[in-house]
């Protein structure tokens, strides 16, 4: 692969940041936010000092720091905007998800909800028009068998006829959807249980972790694990009538039943609709590790980590908001009209919503079309807010979620990275014996900016890829130590 050319400016900012005096700390900044590609830049201060004597222990201060900034990590989840801080999302996404189905001693969820039922399902969009696809058997609609990565994959046969308003309200409305089917999937699983819904609070929980995907066509769809607990989660053994086949039939019922809908009025030129699930619904059993099924527990947690950095930019969308800060995409203006209480044309955006012309915007024709219904439809249906989500195609839920007792929380996560690191700290700095309530703690942090110079950006990315480098080779190196042991 050929290397890139660096523009004059850019070498020439490159060779300013690594001939400084102080590149080394600045590299070693980087490096401890993991080659963050938009850090954060705090100035200010910290003072440990000893509550009997009040001796200071250590003192911390930006002043010494390369442009007198401290630079931590951004913590973006989307691989499009942070690759480093997206993979460590996606590792503690893994961890959370892998926690239900694997057990995890350290966050109380016992090894023993292995034996409990539990699915992976994908649920779908319906179609809202043919589009170009790669068949499993044959060739797409149009008579071109398509390569895995053609532009023309997910986009419309015929643009005129696609439903495109109807695609940006269902994405709008998904999150609702999945509410129903919940609520409607507990009423299942009691059904066939012969228990009332009272009774089946008494006996089991139902538990999920789920992540959205967009698929090529602008549809988003969710993956989800579902598992049967007892009545107090993932520390209790579920009822002996809990078993995989009747969590199974439950999804697939409860996703073809007429009350898992979303209703949608009429307005102006478009239809009543009513959203329900697509036809392609995929309910499998996970499977313990090693039993050579490959829907285990470390693919599913896998597969879920990875869609949960993802958004609609792998649609040929942006990733990034375009509608009008002014009026939040509105199109009206937040002041009355001096001869009237309705609200008058937002003078920012021209009562378009948007901030941006979406005929500049570098996207796909079929994303453009999204979008743009997005915001035709914003007048007729105000309160969905889909000009302020135009750039996730409508979609305005949250992209990874789970059930309260489905297993530990991201916040759990970062919490024990963050007290680890402080322990780190602490030994670093000879405080490791210090009793924490004789230890008082000043500090006084002021946000100073973001992101990086064009210099930095590239050599903050050759550390990026240093870092993932190393840990794909300690990945290997462990595989294959575990293999070789498994051998012996």
């Amino acid at each position: 692969m050929p290397e890139t050319l660096l523009d004059p400016a850019t070498l020439g900012d490159l060779l300013r940041v690594a001939s400084a005096v102080d590149y080394h700390r600045w590299e070693e900044q980087i490096r401890r936010t993991g080659g963050c590609s938009d850090p954060i830049h705090l100035t200010g201060w910290t003072i440990h000092k000893d509550k009997t004597t009040g001796q200071t222990l250590h003192h911390y201060s930006t002043e010494s720091e390369p442009g007198g900034r401290l630079r931590v990590a951004c913590g973006n989840r989307r691989a499009s905007r942070c690759p480093s801080c997206a993979w460590t999302y996606a590792g503690d996404t893994y961890h959370l998800i892998r926690a239900g189905l694997a057990g995890d001693d350290r966050r109380d969820i016992p090894a023993t909800v292995r034996d409990h039922p539990r699915v992976f399902a994908t649920l779908t969009a319906p179609s809202f028009g043919p589009v170009h696809n790669r068949p499993d058997h044959g060739t797409c609609r149009c008579g071109t068998r398509h390569a895995p990565d053609a532009p023309k994959l997910g986009t419309a046969l015929d643009p005129s006829t696609y439903d495109y308003a109807g695609a940006v309200l269902f994405n709008n409305h998904a999150g609702q959807l999945w509410q129903r089917f919940t609520n409607r999937l507990r009423r299942e699983i009691a059904a066939r249980a012969g228990l009332t819904q009272r009774e089946l609070k008494e006996a089991a929980r139902l538990s999920y972790g789920k992540v959205a995907e967009f698929q090529k066509r602008g549809a988003v769809h969710f993956h989800a694990v579902i598992r049967l607990d007892g009545p107090d989660g993932p520390s209790t053994p579920p009822p002996s009538w809990a078993t995989v086949q009747l969590l199974a039939d439950a999804i697939r019922a409860t996703a073809a039943h007429s009350y898992t809908s979303v209703s949608v009025p009429a307005a102006a030129d478009q239809p009543a609709r009513t959203f329900r699930w697509g036809t392609q619904l995929d309910v499998r059993p996970v499977k313990a590790f090693g039993d050579g099924s490959d829907i285990t527990e470390q693919a599913v947690a896998s597969y879920v980590a990875k869609y949960a950095t993802k958004a609609a930019e792998n649609t040929g969308s942006i990733d990034s908001p375009i509608h009008c800060r002014a009026c939040r995409g509105t199109g009206r203006s937040r002041r009355y009209d001096r001869v009237g209480s309705a609200l008058s044309r937002c003078t920012t955006c021209d009562g378009t919503g948007l901030r941006e012309d979406l005929d500049r915007l570098e996207v796909t024709d079929h994303a453009r079309r999204l979008m743009a219904a997005c915001t035709q439809l914003q007048p007729l249906y105000p309160d969905r807010q889909l000009a302020r989500w135009a750039h996730m195609l409508g979609f305005r839920g949250h992209f990874s979620s789970k059930s309260r007792r489905y297993s530990t929380t991201l916040g759990a996560l970062r919490q024990a990275r963050a007290d680890y690191r402080a322990a780190q700290e602490q030994a670093a700095l000879g405080l490791e014996d210090a009793e924490p309530d004789t230890v008082l703690v000043l500090a006084d942090w002021q946000y100073a900016g973001h992101g990086h110079t064009p210099g930095e950006s590239v050599l903050a990315a050759t550390i990026a890829r240093n870092l993932q480098l190393n840990r794909e080779t300690a990945r290997e190196a462990l595989r294959d130590q575990l293999a070789d042991e498994r051998e012996c």
